[in-house]
């Protein structure tokens, strides 16, 4: 077991399965040292756990609580492509994407449910540069979906 997926079991997570694509894609790609992921839903088993906009069917806790299984679920698209998790040097760029209620604000509170995860379990290398987006709707109604950029060693 990698030293990430040991610090996912201190806090009570386990890495889950990929979750399989919705669509025409893969869920991560490798160019060079850098693992791309696509955009990844808050799949539980491959269900959504809630739909709908933050603001409005979903509370902002709880979509962040989404943007957490959402963080789950890229590194699990990472480990895909690379095998262990502590090849991961830096998490460079993370893009979160909320599905809003028209007067809604607070996407970056939202996907802090991601960036919070990834510095619990990569420490610095989990230090990262973010979007956080507010949308109309995303696919499956899901709340949130987020993307990753990390860079690797070989």
């Amino acid at each position: 077991m990698s030293k990430v997926e040991e610090k996912l079991a201190e806090l009570g997570l386990t890495l889950p399965e990929v979750a399989p694509p919705v669509a025409a894609y893969v869920p991560a790609v490798r160019s060079g040292e850098y693992v791309l992921t696509s955009g990844q839903l808050p799949m539980v088993a491959g269900k959504l756990p809630s739909t709908g906009k933050v603001g409005a069917e979903v509370t902002a806790e709880e979509a962040k609580q989404l943007a957490q299984i959402c963080a789950l679920n890229a590194l699990a698209a990472v480990k895909s492509v690379i095998g262990d998790l502590d090849r991961i040097e830096q998490v460079v760029k993370v893009v979160g994407f909320v599905a809003s209620a028209p007067d809604f604000t607070g996407q970056p509170g939202v996907v802090n449910g991601t960036s919070e995860l990834l510095g619990q379990v990569l420490g610095e290398a989990g230090v990262h540069a973010r979007s956080a987006v507010g949308v109309a709707v995303l696919p499956l109604d899901a709340p949130v979906e987020v993307e990753i950029q990390v860079r690797v060693r070989d």
